[in-house]
């Protein structure tokens, strides 16, 4: 029982999985920073947790 897609079907079907390919691929690593940073407490700022320096408080 196989079933029977129009080429056209079939290209918006390619089409879409392009591109939530590349939804996931850029949107994975700020959705885990965004969980964990609304997790956290005390949460940090979004500029110390995104800088690569660590941020002293005095």
């Amino acid at each position: 029982m196989a079933f029977r897609l129009s080429e056209e079907t079939k290209e918006r079907i390619v089409k879409f999985h392009e591109l939530s390919q590349v939804a996931f691929r850029y949107g994975f690593i700020p959705l885990i920073i965004y969980l964990g940073w609304s997790q956290t407490t005390p949460r940090p700022s979004l500029i110390s947790l995104l800088s690569p320096l660590p941020m002293n408080r005095a």
